[in-house]
Order: C-alpha cells, then structure tokens, then sequence
C-alpha cells in the first residue's frame, strides 16, 4: 500500500508500475483491468485512486529531450511552445527553460508538482491576469486505456482539445505536454503586514492588481490580514496600490513565512531582491521541502464579483475554522476556456491548510460550503470537499460533453477510480 504526500489519503492500487518506455507504457495498458495515472502524490483527495494499477511517468524515456522546443512545422511559434515528459516537476522544467531565456507565465505556490498532474486538475497560481497552469498547454501526448498514443493540439483539435486538459486522468496516461513559453522576466517580492480587513475588502481590486501576482494570508479570526505578498515585474521600488495611501501599508523588514512562526528558509526570496521568475512566482524554493506533508487543504474557486461577500462570510466562520487551520490563503486567476476548469469567469481562490485532523475538518466544512457554494463556489479538483460528486459535476455546463468523451477515450471505463468514479459513473 502507499500514500499520498501529505499522508492522510492510503490509495487502493493494488501495485505501481514505473514503465521507462512507450512501450512499457502500452504493455502495462494493453494487461487490463483498472488502471490511473499517478503524478507527485499532491492530492488530498482520492482523485487518482483506482483499485488496480498506478502508472507514474516519472521515469519515462520516449526518446526525447525532456523538454524540447517545438518548430512551427510541429505545431509551435518559433521557440514559444516547448513540449515536456509529463512526469517532470514544474521546478525542473522552469529551470530548463530559464536556461534557454524562456519562462512560463506563472507557478503554483510549489514548484514540486509533476505538470500533468497539476494540468490534470487546474492547479493554479494568482494573478489578475493570470489562467491556470492548464491555460499555457498548447498539445497533450495521452496513450489511451487501448495502448493508442494520441496527440491533441488546441490548434489542430479546437473542438475536443478545451476537454482533455483539465481531464482529471479519465481519458488516459498522459505522456507529454506541450506548453506555451514568454520571454524569461525577473521578479521581485515584498511583504505588507496587518493589513485592515475595511482597507483589504475596500480596495481589493487595486491591492490584487498593484502586481503581477499576489496572495494574501489570515486565518480568518484576525482584526486584519496577516501578510499580503506582492510579486512584482521587476521595479526599483515596492507596489503602491492605486488609491491607498503608502502609510497604510506596513511592510515586512525580515522575511516570513505564509505559516505563522515557521522558518522562512523554505521560502522564496523576499524584501524586494529582484530575481528570475523561477525563483519568485513559488512561495517555496525547488531545492527545500516545504512542509512534512502534515496537513490537508481544501479550496472553493468563487466567481470574482461575489469576493467580498465570500471573505465577510469566511469571516463570520472564524471562530469555527481558526481553531483547525494552519493558514488559508486568498488568490485571484483570470478565466479560461478549458471544460472542468471551474475558471470560465475570473475568481477569487479561498485556499485552506488545515492542520492533519481530517474528521474534525469534514465536521467543519459543510459549514464553509453552505456559505460558498450560493455565491457559485467550486472545489478544487485534488482537495479534501464534503459536497456531492453529482452536484460537483452539475456546476460545469459542459460535464456531460466531458463524460461522453471520457467514454470515447475509455470505453470499458477503466479510468473509473475513486472521486473519477463518482463523478463519471452519476
């Protein structure tokens, strides 16, 4: 048996396999029965469960670089699209892109997340401006549950392609993903403290586009938000927020860490030290593991323009999840065009860590929920939720256009494990 990362999840797979070629790969599929892709373990839910075999990709060689530039002829502008081995982490391949001054246009909080996983389940970052991680793919390679290795592109595929990025696994083991790449540009952070809840709610829209990416962390039960980090296209001074005066903002003289009291060597440079992108956009540094795995994290994506009534609701909640949460973390992202991406209009993530006590936290969740959900809230594909798959399924217009290409892909309903299951089989 094995886990999960953070350790509260034992999958039911009966074995792993690790194939190191196509070939491998298509012998593993063609041997039948149930069957899922399995990336860096960072769900906290049992979206890539099955009763049958894992198949991670972390060791595959299809006799490629694992990250190639793709040419026009194959489906790319002139450096611009770069296809990478599935199983890579996104740490790994900024690096290798940052060599070649090329950057993705943004990261997740940790760069250790393999990309299609991430990809699979529209894992995101923040910014104004900014789509999912899902957003840059440009071209997916999956070998299908039959041992067919496929090439979807969004220019070659228009109508199937917006439904097999963010797929959750159910269409087949995904062995490549072709990216869309940006000039390589230079960050820098910096830190304000204690900023008041009137002044945050009030002056949300200038605070959260005062940079290219910003996140801001309470608890919820505090009179003002803890920390809010600004990421800034490289400047010589900090953000100043359209509006606010520069004494309302008190900034960080020391670095911290989005965990109140933790060490913030883990974390990414900060105090305004311009750096690459790869080194900024994360909260946590590739070469450090952020955190023992001891937590579980739930997230709700709400529709932007119900914010400021989903953070007074929060607020109102503080009392209940304050006493289990480790931090919650508010970011916004811009809306895409993908068919599970619960992005098709610009939200506001409320991102919880909660501490690792996972019954005491689905006691407390139903309530976060009925607060959420009325004002259009979505789960986050890979974290712990307590409401109906069915109902899940039923907030995206297009699902059932999703199930019957699941079914073309997977006819016999091999993929079908655990929330996949649930959710395809309703």
């Amino acid at each position: 048996m094995h886990r999960n990362w953070a350790g509260n999840l034992t999958y039911s797979a009966r074995s792993v396999a690790r194939p190191t070629s196509l070939e491998e790969l298509a012998d593993v599929l063609l041997a039948g029965g149930p069957v899922r892709a399995l990336g860096s373990r960072h769900s906290f839910n049992d979206v890539a469960d099955t009763e049958g075999v894992h198949v991670q990709v972390d060791a595959l060689d299809d006799g490629r670089p694992a990250v190639e530039p793709l040419t026009p002829d194959a489906g790319g502008t002139e450096g611009e699209v770069v296809s990478v081995s599935a199983g890579l982490r996104y740490g790994e391949v900024s690096q290798a892109l940052h060599a070649t001054g090329r950057a993705l246009g943004n990261m997740a909080s940790l760069p250790h997340i393999s990309v299609a996983g991430a990809v699979a389940t529209a894992t995101h970052g923040s910014g104004d401006t900014n789509q999912s991680l899902a957003s840059a793919v440009e071209g997916l390679e999956i070998m299908t549950p039959a041992g067919e290795l496929r090439r979807i592109t969004r220019a070659g595929d228009p109508d199937e392609f917006p439904g097999t990025v963010v797929s959750l696994g159910a269409l087949g083991v995904v062995t490549r993903v072709e990216l869309r790449t940006v000039p390589a540009f230079a960050i820098r952070q910096d830190v304000a403290a204690d900023v008041p809840w009137e002044t945050f709610v009030a002056s949300f829209d200038a605070i959260t586009s005062a940079a290219y990416s910003v996140s801001a962390f309470t608890s919820w039960d505090e009179p003002a938000v803890r920390h809010v980090w600004f990421k800034s296209l490289e400047r010589a001074d900090r953000p100043s927020v359209r509006g606010l005066a520069p004494e309302l903002l008190r900034w960080e003289t020391v670095p911290v860490h989005p965990l109140p009291g933790v060490d913030p060597a883990a974390c990414t440079e900060q105090l305004g030290v311009a750096g690459p992108w790869h080194e900024r956009l994360s909260h946590f540094r590739m070469e450090f593991t952020p955190s023992a795995g001891e937590e579980v994290q739930s997230e709700y994506l709400v529709p932007r323009r119900n914010a400021a009534v989903a953070i007074d609701a929060l607020r109102a909640l503080g009392p209940q999840v304050a006493p289990l949460l480790q931090t919650s973390e508010i970011r916004t992202v811009a809306a895409d065009d993908l068919w599970l991406s619960p992005f098709d209009e610009p939200c506001v993530g409320l991102h919880f860590t909660w501490l690792p006590r996972e019954d005491d936290v689905r006691a407390v969740l139903p309530a976060v929920e009925a607060a959420l959900v009325p004002l259009g809230a979505r789960p986050h594909w890979g974290k712990v939720s307590t409401l109906d798959p069915h109902d899940v399924a039923a907030m995206y217009p297009r699902f059932d256009d999703f199930r019957r290409l699941a079914a073309r892909f997977d006819p016999e309903g091999r993929l079908h494990g655990g929330l996949v299951g649930r959710l395809l089989e309703g």
